[in-house]
């Protein structure tokens, strides 16, 4: 077996990602159940507010700012008692606030901007970015995960947002992040790609799928690209892995070696799936397909899987 640790770039590809450039200080060990309400007291909290898979966003000047003071978040009927803190950054909180005040209510200086478009238009920095899937997570567990799995009875928050505490049979609940392999099948001269029926006109992705309870990666990259596709994999190697809002995901980035060519696509999860080659690929990228595809945005981690492989003739 290689040892490949010292191999290794010093940058993963994991960091090139989208909203992969968080930089709170989490400080998880040390969260106490009023640290929320100890955060907004200091005069230099940022927050976040959020509602309905909406950043609200500061515009000036052309420019978009996705963070407030406590006092100025006041106008966007803001619940501190659901916000939860993130961590600090350069010594100051930092928290995720879930709003009240509609999108159609607010004055012209403040947009609210879903999370898919706030990333894939780079309308915030890298770092924002990385908060803004952390915190829309959180808020997304909380907002689905009021009551008791073990009792039904409605629980209460704790340690600044990170688990819920049951007051009738004080079972403890932790945040969940959902696994999904997402996977580029791939020999040396050509790749498979598929196309989802909610996909944008011409968008062709890599292939992915839930892990299931009992199942290695390896396992579910395997699987998942046998049922949707009827290809058989051999060799699976792992290359990233990037946060993902929707609602609170993992998407861990893997190439598998095709076993067999002919393909056996499920019409039910996929519109149309087939092999590429290198330079057809490349003109997706580019922009320049003469059919007008596309492959994904540059922040999303399948562009990362389809540019590494493209880049490695």
């Amino acid at each position: 077996m290689t040892f490949r640790l010292f191999d290794a770039p010093l940058r993963e590809p994991s960091q090139f990602v989208g909203f992969a450039g968080n930089t709170i200080d989490r400080q998880s060990e040390t969260r106490a159940d009023d640290s929320v309400e100890k955060a907004l007291a200091d005069p230099t909290a940022r927050l976040l507010p959020m509602h309905g898979g909406r950043l609200y966003l500061k515009l000036s000047d052309g420019n978009f700012d996705p963070w407030f003071d406590v006092a100025g978040s006041e106008l966007l009927q803001p619940s501190f008692a659901q916000g939860v803190l993130l961590g600090f950054a350069e010594s100051n909180p930092v928290l995720a606030v879930p709003v009240g005040l509609d999108p159609e209510q607010l004055p012209e200086t403040i947009k609210a901007i879903d999370y898919r478009s706030v990333y894939m238009q780079g309308l915030i920095d890298e770092a924002a970015a990385g908060a803004l899937a952390q915190g829309a997570a959180l808020l997304a567990w909380h907002a689905s995960h009021r009551f008791c799995s073990k009792c039904g009875h409605e629980s209460e928050m704790r340690a600044g947002g990170y688990k819920r505490h049951c007051p009738n049979c004080g079972t403890e609940h932790f945040p969940r992040t959902d696994p999904v392999a997402i996977m580029l099948t791939a020999t040396r001269e050509k790749c498979l790609l598929g196309r989802g029926r909610h996909f944008g006109p011409g968008m062709y992705s890599a292939l992915a799928g839930f892990i299931e309870p009992g199942e290695t990666i390896e396992a579910a990259v395997r699987r998942e690209t046998l049922e949707e596709a009827g290809i058989r994999l051999g060799r699976v190697v792992y290359h990233a892995s990037q946060p993902w809002p929707f609602p609170y995901s993992l998407m861990i980035g893997c190439f598998g070696e095709p076993l067999n060519e002919d393909i056996q696509a499920d019409l039910n999860e996929l519109e149309d799936c087939r092999w590429f080659f290198r330079d057809e690929v490349r003109s997706m990228l580019e922009r320049t397909h003469k059919d007008n595809l596309v492959t994904p945005p540059k922040g999303a981690i399948a562009h990362h899987l389809i540019r590494a492989w493209v880049d490695s003739e």
